[in-house]
């Protein structure tokens, strides 16, 4: 079994920063990309960024320019840096790992998602 462990939500005012951390446990052959996502209430689940294993990023227009995403392999942990936040940042955040399985010659990606954590932007 594989558990993600988010860490580092809370209230900020706007214009603030947090940072978020994800740390991936558990049997597995390596991670895949890794991405964060959020969730405001009455919305739909946004993919805010995702990273993948050689380092490439890509962000949802709304947070490029404020947001950094960046990972750990060493560590199996992937972090948001978030700047500049703004009221519609309000939202829970989870972050999702691809999490590779080998079966001999072949292999699969398996998604798994942390339970979430909340942040909110609010003077």
């Amino acid at each position: 079994q594989v558990q993600l462990v988010e860490s580092g939500g809370g209230l900020v005012q706007p214009g603030g920063s947090l940072r978020l951390s994800c740390a991936a446990s558990g049997t597995f052959s390596s991670i895949n990309t890794m991405a964060w996502y959020r969730q405001a209430p009455g919305n739909q689940r946004e993919r805010v960024a995702t990273i993948t294993s050689g380092g490439t990023t890509n962000y949802v227009d709304s947070v490029k320019g404020r947001f950094t995403i960046s990972r750990d392999s060493a560590k199996n942990t992937v972090y948001l840096q978030m700047n500049s936040l703004k009221s519609g940042d309000t939202a829970v955040y989870y972050c999702k790992a691809d999490v590779r399985r080998d079966y001999g010659s072949s292999y699969s990606l398996v998604p798994y998602w942390g339970q979430g954590t909340q942040v909110t932007v609010s003077s």
